[in-house]
C-alpha cells in the first residue's frame, strides 16, 4: 500500500475528529474526539519518522492532559439547566479570529514549500539524534531552560507553603 494513501486517510480522519471536537455538544465526547485527534497526529509523526515525538504526544497529551481534562469536566458537572444562553458576539469573534489564523497558515504554507527535493535522512526523528542535537548545538538554551524550570518549581513550593498560624495568648492574670 502506498504511504501517500495512508497519509491522506490519516489527514482526513484528523480533520474530521478535530471538527467533531469543536461541534460536539457533549463535553465528554468532545474530549474523546480530542484523544482520537492526538492519536492521528501521532500517526503522522510516525509517518514522518519522528517516533520519539509520536510517543511523547501519546503519553503526554493523550494520556496525562486528557485525564486532567476529563477530571475537570467531571468536577464541573456541566448540565443543560446550568448553561445560559450566550450572545452571538463571541461566536462572531471566534469565526473572524479562526479565519485570520486560517489565512496566516495558508500564507505560511505557500512561502515554506521547498523548491527542490532534499535527501532523506533516516536518523532525523530518533531519540539519539534529538539528544545529540539538543546537547551539542543547543546546550546553553537547554541549561537556561532547566534553571528556569527549577526556579518555577521552587516558586510553586514556596507559594503553596502554609504559614504557621500564630495564636494570641490572652493574659488573664491580674
Amino acid at each position: 500500500m502506498n504511504i501517500q494513501y495512508i497519509f491522506y486517510f490519516l489527514s482526513a480522519l484528523t480533520i474530521i475528529s478535530a471538527s467533531l471536537v469543536i461541534t460536539s455538544r457533549h463535553p465528554i465526547r468532545s474530549v474523546l474526539f480530542l484523544v482520537l485527534t492526538f492519536f492521528c497526529i501521532s500517526a503522522h509523526y510516525v509517518l514522518l519518522n519522528a517516533q520519539f515525538l509520536a510517543l511523547v504526544n501519546i503519553v503526554v497529551y493523550a494520556g496525562a492532559i486528557m485525564v486532567l481534562f476529563l477530571f475537570v469536566i467531571m468536577f464541573l458537572n456541566l448540565n443543560r439547566d446550568i448553561e445560559t444562553k450566550q450572545s452571538l458576539v463571541p461566536m462572531f469573534a471566534a469565526v473572524i479570529s479562526g479565519g485570520c489564523i486560517f489565512l496566516m497558515v495558508i500564507s505560511a504554507l505557500g512561502n515554506s514549500l521547498p523548491q527542490t527535493a532534499q535527501p532523506l535522512d533516516n536518523n532525523i526523528g530518533l531519540v539519539e539524534s534529538i539528544g545529540m542535537k539538543l546537547y551539542q548545538d543547543y546546550l546553553i538554551p537547554m541549561e537556561i531552560s532547566s534553571v528556569l524550570f527549577l526556579v518555577a518549581m521552587i516558586g510553586v513550593v514556596l507559594l503553596n507553603r502554609k504559614e504557621p498560624i500564630q495564636t494570641k495568648t490572652i493574659n488573664t492574670t491580674v
